[in-house]
């Protein structure tokens, strides 16, 4: 019999997509699992996907400004996830998402094959969802 809730979903929220990355929290390599178009059916997307998969937790990324700072896309960030939890109903995290975009563009750039943003962003989700399972090992099955 398969486990319940023992999968953890990350986003990257942006204006346009929202790159998603999956992991289970008994091998916790979290992989990309592609983007969801921002917009009026993104919170009800991210909620299908997260029951489909089973999701004990959400983790959103958090953009910040360079030295830390909360900016207009930090604040836009917290009214969809405030609003995502209240459709969802599971917990949500925060998780630092500093330079992920970036480090997602250089590791597609270094393999020399033609990515699109929703790559980035998917792979970015993915970063993301490392850092979280990184920071928090106590999170098990």
């Amino acid at each position: 019999m398969a486990a319940q809730n023992n999968t953890v979903i990350s986003l990257d929220v942006g204006e346009r997509r929202i790159g998603v990355a999956l992991a289970s929290l008994v091998a916790r390599l979290p992989a990309p699992h592609g983007v969801i178009a921002s917009g009026d059916t993104a919170i009800e997307a991210i909620c299908d996907l997260a029951a489909k998969q089973q999701v004990q937790v959400i983790v959103v990324g958090l953009p910040r400004g360079l030295n830390g700072q909360d900016t207009a896309q930090t604040q836009q960030v917290r009214d969809f996830t405030d609003k995502l939890r209240k459709v969802c109903k599971l917990p949500i995290h925060f998780q630092d998402e500093a330079l992920t975009s970036k480090q997602a563009e250089q590791e597609l750039s270094d393999r020399v094959v033609r990515y699109t943003k929703e790559a980035v962003d998917a792979l970015a989700a993915t970063y993301i969802l490392t850092d979280f399972l990184q920071e928090h090992p106590e999170l098990k099955e």
